[in-house]
Order: structure tokens, then C-alpha cells, then sequence
């Protein structure tokens, strides 16, 4: 018995459910607010944050010029400025009032992120997550005038329709521990986190990570789906950070610094194709975030966190700039780029043209070598060639490999129903498709380029959803749906262990050609 792995005509294109921030003209309906706040009208000095009035104007630069906001279009409200009813009435008239579905909206706060009870009882765990504000004060038992989740959500559901992006750098969760005291905190300069008042410290951390607690978004598939993308400096029960490396006055947020250093191709377009993805992006500020958390004292973990409907992954966060052919690949050919409207008629989003080349777009990570994957004839095939697919991992996980071709087709080739027994991976050991027992050979077909994509996956992460093993081998997929879909759900926090952190996973790649 002989197979193929099918090629099917027509170039497919990603159709966006969202648009992002993208810059095209400017309208006046277009509207962000740029809260920073640093120094507070009643918490001592030594909880002052030095970073966020850096942090807004960093931000203000990156909307005016790649994003293409005028100046007009932004209101900032730092430190006395900010205060709760300020910040709320002008999300409101500014924000809200302002715009019509179809505009953008650029909401961004700096400052220090905190819990309070859970008056609303929608909370699992009794505890709302807030940000802080100018004015905010402890109360008898718990901190007052600051805006919870709650309020945050129902103002962002008031802006369905728009293109919505809401950036948080600060904590928005227990953090180390919900008991984690002002003494405690005093040793961690730079803690973008206020502890409870009167909170005393425990001699031992409690169990962290019991449940996924989403901080200021709580409820991201909901928001997403009407137009939402939410980053966040930390994953839940981490601290976000003043860089402290600095000195005072140039400190800013190590997650706000990251991300707007992002925004440049030379910095985060990992496949160098002149298009910075949201997946590119997130990658860049995660490995940059890990850099400061590792050499770093009182830094344990720190994980971004980016919520946005599957399909964004690998749309570009700005207009892909003009295409600069790397000196190392004189053949390279240049990327075109595909609009991918937004059904709600929002500014289109963009992504490469290629299906294959779109794949680094996609998945953000870079082929560091922890996974290889090869053909036991080479990566030039002959039409109707047999071949087999070899892959190994440096680590123990769960295996899914995609055949990806030019027409934006892919092929699920593992996990399938005739390989059930053999995963998960061992480490070093080579996984080889098909082997004895599936009663068949691959055979080359179609032609030009395509790309296998494998994805070892750590964690006992459950991806029968989006990679069934019924669909292995016998159906034909929308590469970059499928995709999107996996690396979408491998960028969730992970709560299996003591503390919440990323997914841990691998990837390898293998461009081949057929002729």
C-alpha cells in the first residue's frame, strides 16, 4: 500500500477574527489612553515605582511613529492625574464615546497591580485583581479606590467591535503569596505588586498555582472574540519589574522596554522576512523578560502573557517595513504580503503570502536544534520518491508533526490512529514515520517547496482538540488555522506544578523541496 502527502490547489489565506493596532492613515477615531503612575498620594516612598513615567513616553513614541496615531489622538495620565475616577471617566468618554466599531483603541497602564476581596462573589478563589491608582488607600481591612478586573471588563465589553489592544505592565495576581507582607516586599525593589495591608509575613510560601487566574482579564476568550488582545508583563503569581539594573531616572519597565524594542524587525523577525508577528513579539519579550528575571536575586520566574484570538499569531503587529535582503542569503527570494481583512471591517492585519514562510510567523519560537527532523533521502525529493521522516528530541514530550506546502495546505502526519502506543518521545531516541508496522511508504508528490514542522511538547499538555489523532494522515488542513491553533494553546500559562509558568515545548523544522 502506497500514500502521498497530498498537495490541494489554491493559496489559502488566514481571515482574521480580529484586527490588531495596525498602522495605516490614521483617523481621528482612532484614540488611545497612556496611564503611568509612580509616586502616590498616600503609600510610602519606598513603594514608589520609578519606571512608568518613562514607560508612556516610550509608548507615546511607539503609537505616533509605527503605529501611525496622531499625536492628538492620545491622552496621558500620569501620577496625580491618574486618579480612579479620572482614569475611569476618561476610558469612558475618551475611549469609549469617542469611537465607533471599526476604530482603534490603544489602552496601556504602568504602575503597580494588586488583590482586594471579591465583593462581586465571581471569583473562585475570593479575590478580584486591581490596578492601582494616584489615590489609592488601605482601608480597614483592604485596599480602597482602585479598578478591578471587574470594572476593566465591563468597559472593554462596551468597545466590542473595535480593534482593541490593552497592554498591563504590572502584577495582576497573588504573586509569591497572597500573605506576601511589606516587610517581605521590601526586600524586592523594583516589584511592580502592592501586598495587602496589614498582611503579615509566613515563614513558608503558600502552594501557588492551585488555579489559572488571569489577572486583569479574567475572562479572555469572551473579550478576544469581541476584538480584544490583552498583554501582560507577568504570568499570575509572578512579579512584574522596574529594571533596577538602571539608574533611577532612565528605569523603566522591563516588559515595556521589551516590547517596544520588538516592534523592530532587526530586533524580533526571527524568519527575517520583514514582517514582526504578534508570535515573533511575544517570543521576543518572553526571552527578554527570562535574560533580566534570570540574573536577578528575588526573580523566580517571569512568563508575558498575550490573549488574542488564534488567528493573530501571525499577523503583523505594524505594516511590515521594506524588505532588506539578509547579506547570507543572496538568493532569498523577497516576501510578499497578504491583507487579511477583519469581518468586522477594522484596519487589516498582514501576513507573508507563503504558507511556508509564514510558518516562522506563526510559531514565534526559533529552530534551536533541541528537535531535528529529516528525510532518509535528503531534502530534494523526485516526484513519486518513497522517503521516511525521522524525528528526535533533546526531551521526553508529546510529538506533532505538520507537512505544510506552498499551496497553504497541511497534512497532520503525527499524531495518528496507527501510532497510538509510541508516544510520548523518549529523549534521544528517533521516532521514524512510517516505520514497519503502518504497511505503507511515504511517497513524494505535488511539487516545490514545503516545510515539516515538529513540536515536542513537555508538559502533559491535552492537544486532542486541536491535533486529534483521527485527522492524522488523512486530511487536508488550513496550515496556517491548524497551526495557529496549536501554538495559540502552547502559550497558555501552565498550572501542573508548584507555580505557574510557560508551556514548556520544542520545535524543529525541515524545509524540503520536490521536483
Amino acid at each position: 500500500m502506497m500514500t502521498a502527502l497530498r498537495t490541494a490547489p489554491g493559496l489559502l489565506f488566514a481571515m482574521l477574527a480580529l484586527s490588531l493596532a495596525q498602522p495605516t492613515a490614521a483617523k481621528a477615531e482612532d484614540r488611545a489612553l497612556l496611564v503611568g503612575i509612580g509616586t502616590y498620594e498616600s503609600l510610602p516612598e519606598d513603594m514608589f515605582l520609578h519606571g512608568p513615567k518613562n514607560d508612556v513616553k516610550a509608548i507615546e513614541a511607539l503609537l505616533t511613529g509605527t503605529l501611525s496615531f496622531k499625536p492628538e489622538s492620545i491622552r496621558i495620565l500620569t501620577d496625580d492625574k491618574a486618579r480612579r475616577t479620572t482614569i475611569l471617566s476618561t476610558i469612558d468618554d475618551w475611549l469609549i464615546s469617542g469611537t465607533e466599531p471599526g476604530d482603534r483603541i490603544y489602552l496601556y497602564f504602568s504602575g503597580h497591580g494588586l488583590q482586594v476581596k471579591d465583593v462581586s462573589k465571581d471569583e473562585e478563589d475570593g479575590m478580584d485583581e486591581a490596578l492601582s491608582t494616584y489615590d489609592i488607600k488601605a482601608g480597614e481591612t483592604d485596599w480602597t479606590n482602585v479598578i478591578l478586573d471587574d470594572d476593566l471588563e465591563a468597559l472593554l465589553e462596551r468597545m466590542k467591535g473595535r480593534a482593541v489592544t490593552l497592554v498591563v505592565d504590572a502584577c495582576h495576581s497573588g504573586t509569591i503569596s497572597r500573605s506576601l507582607s511589606a516587610e517581605q516586599l521590601s526586600g524586592m525593589k523594583g516589584a511592580r505588586y502592592l501586598p495587602r495591608p496589614f498582611a503579615t509575613a509566613l515563614k513558608n510560601k503558600v502552594t501557588r498555582g492551585l488555579r489559572i487566574d488571569l489577572g486583569v482579564v479574567d475572562k479572555p476568550a469572551k473579550l478576544t472574540e469581541g476584538g480584544v488582545t490583552a498583554w501582560s508583563a507577568a504570568a499570575p503569581y509572578q512579579v512584574a519589574w522596574d529594571d533596577v539594573r538602571l539608574p533611577i531616572e532612565d528605569r523603566h519597565g522591563v516588559f515595556t522596554s521589551a516590547y517596544v524594542a520588538g516592534y523592530k524587525p532587526s530586533e524580533s523577525d526571527g524568519n527575517s522576512n520583514g514582517l514582526v508577528s504578534n508570535a515573533e513579539l511575544f517570543q521576543y519579550v518572553t526571552e527578554k523578560s527570562k535574560d533580566y528575571c534570570s540574573a536577578q536575586e528575588n526573580c523566580d520566574n517571569l512568563d508575558p502573557q498575550l490573549e488574542s484570538v488564534p488567528d493573530a499569531l501571525g499577523t503583523s503587529v505594524a505594516k511590515p517595513e521594506p524588505y532588506e535582503q539578509p547579506a547570507t542569503a543572496a538568493d532569498k527570494t523577497e516576501p510578499v504580503y497578504q491583507e487579511a481583512k477583519a469581518e468586522s471591517g477594522t484596519t487589516p492585519a498582514y501576513v507573508d503570502a507563503n504558507p511556508v514562510a509564514a510558518i516562522g510567523d506563526i510559531v514565534g519560537k526559533a529552530d534551536t536544534g533541541d528537535v531535528m527532523v529529516s528525510l532518509d533521502t535528503g531534502p530534494a525529493l523526485r516526484k513519486g520518491q518513497p522517503f521516511k521522516i525521522s524525528v528526535t528530541s533533546k526531551y521526553d514530550g508529546h510529538l506533532v508533526l505538520l507537512d505544510v506546502n506552498r499551496e497553504g495546505v497541511a497534512t497532520q502526519i503525527f499524531p495518528n490512529t496507527l501510532a497510538q502506543k509510541i508516544t510520548p518521545l523518549s529523549a534521544g531516541s528517533t521516532l521514524t514515520i512510517p516505520d514497519d508496522y503502518y504497511g505503507f511508504d511515504f511517497e513524494a508528490e505535488g511539487s516545490g517547496e514545503s516545510m515539516l514542522v515538529a513540536i515536542v511538547v513537555s508538559d502533559d499538555l491535552d492537544l486532542k482538540d486541536v491535533a486529534p489523532p483521527a485527522q492524522g494522515l488523512n486530511a487536508e488542513l488550513d496550515a496556517r488555522k491548524s497551526l495557529s491553533e496549536i501554538v495559540s494553546r502552547l502559550q497558555k500559562t501552565w498550572t501542573g506544578d508548584a507555580e505557574n509558568r510557560g508551556v514548556r515545548w520544542s520545535l524543529g523544522t525541515l524545509k524540503y523541496t520536490v521536483d
